[in-house]
């Protein structure tokens, strides 16, 4: 089985800054795109910023100039460095990831069990 944790959300002042982590394990033959999304109340699960395997990035437009998305393949983890954060960033966090497993017959799409970031003074 495998499965993705997150890690490091928490309150944060506007302005300030948190990283936020991804971890995998379980039986991984190789990760390909690798993504964080938001999702606020009452609002749809939002893309914040994807990575291909090579690392290849996107970002939502909310989070240019902001926010760094990176990985480390050899410990089948992501990061989501956010600096310079805002209100409108509250959301929970998601990570997802597009897994083929050492059995290498399927992909898996998984996602973490989110956490939670709030930006308030």
């Amino acid at each position: 089985q495998v499965q993705l944790v997150e890690s490091g959300g928490g309150l944060v002042q506007p302005g300030g800054s948190l990283r936020l982590s991804c971890a995998a394990s379980g039986s991984i033959f190789s990760i390909n795109r690798m993504g964080w999304y938001r999702q606020d109340l009452g609002k749809e699960r939002d893309l914040v910023a994807d990575i291909t395997l090579g690392g290849g990035t996107n970002y939502a437009d909310s989070v240019k100039g902001r926010f760094t998305i990176s990985r480390d393949n050899a410990n089948n983890t992501m990061y989501l460095q956010m600096n310079s954060l805002k209100p409108e960033d509250t959301a929970v966090y998601y990570c997802n990831a597009r897994v083929v497993p050492r059995t290498r017959d399927r992909f898996l799409e998984l996602w973490g069990q989110g956490t939670l970031v709030t930006v308030s003074s």
